[in-house]
């Protein structure tokens, strides 16, 4: 049964990450139903997407190293990104313990996030500006840094990392297939520096014993990862991001629903 659950836990963990849905979220709450709260755990199936993306742009990624030296398109990308998560490294390196100490406690943070996000997503969806960037490599460094600055908002659990910046992005008027590459893009080195953070804070939990379950949440995460991004940028460029939005809205209200039963 532990392997089906770490299994399923990969599988939500993959699925949810890139979508702005909040993937942390989806994960405290069914670890909480199925009894399966093992932070290292967590960890290392996150790796998992993080391996996915960077598998899905290795030619982008390889092609951004060679041409750091001298490739000046390759120079502004790498600014572009570091910029970008600037913001969320500040906020983490100051705020990280609050935040998995009080909030990640707290389903009503999480269901209120939820609603939240989903009402803003369609406000952005509704009235957003008429965008102006159609290529995610083309966006310049000021509106990226608006985006990172956005990306400060998905520390709340609930809020999704995803969905905060793709709603910055197209705040900072990136059409939406372009805020949703952005928001790919701004990952990489957003999950890497997490991962990071909270390898060392988790290490000496990690048991030998729970190799297998690690394992097996960590290839159904990158399985799940992989698969999931390409038809989410076709099914954005069709349909936008209001399914997902009133799916928050669903899911927020359903949370807090359950309240007043315990």
């Amino acid at each position: 049964m532990s392997y089906f659950i770490a299994a399923l836990l990969g599988v939500i963990q993959g699925l949810t990450e890139f979508l702005p849905v909040s993937s942390t979220a989806h994960l405290l709450i069914a670890g909480r139903l199925l009894g399966y709260e093992d932070p290292a755990f967590t960890v290392m199936i996150q790796l998992g997407s993080m391996l996915a993306i960077m598998w899905l742009y290795r030619v982008k990624i390889a092609t951004v190293i060679r041409g750091l030296p001298s490739d000046r398109d390759a120079q502004r990308f790498a600014l572009m990104l570091l910029v970008a998560v600037v913001p969320a490294l500040v906020a983490g390196a100051f705020f990280a313990d609050y935040v998995q100490d009080v909030l990640y406690e707290s389903l009503r943070v999480i269901a209120a996030a939820f609603l939240a996000g989903g009402v803003v997503m369609l406000l952005v969806e509704r009235f957003r500006p008429v965008p102006v960037v159609l290529e995610a490599e083309q966006t310049p460094i000021s509106r990226a840094f608006g985006v990172g600055l956005c990306q400060v908002l998905s520390l709340v659990p609930g809020v999704s990392r995803s969905g905060a910046t793709i709603v910055g992005g197209m705040l900072m008027r990136l059409d939406r297939p372009a805020a949703a590459e952005f928001s790919f893009f701004l990952a990489m080195p957003t999950m890497v520096a997490a991962f990071v953070y909270q390898f060392v804070q988790v290490r000496a939990d990690m048991a030998a014993e729970r190799a297998a379950e690690i394992a097996i949440g960590f290839v159904m995460a990158f399985i799940a990862s992989a698969v999931v991004v390409k038809p989410f940028l076709s099914f954005v460029r069709r349909s936008g991001f209001a399914p997902f939005a009133w799916y928050r809205i669903a899911f927020g209200a359903g949370l807090l629903a359950l309240f007043p039963a315990g």
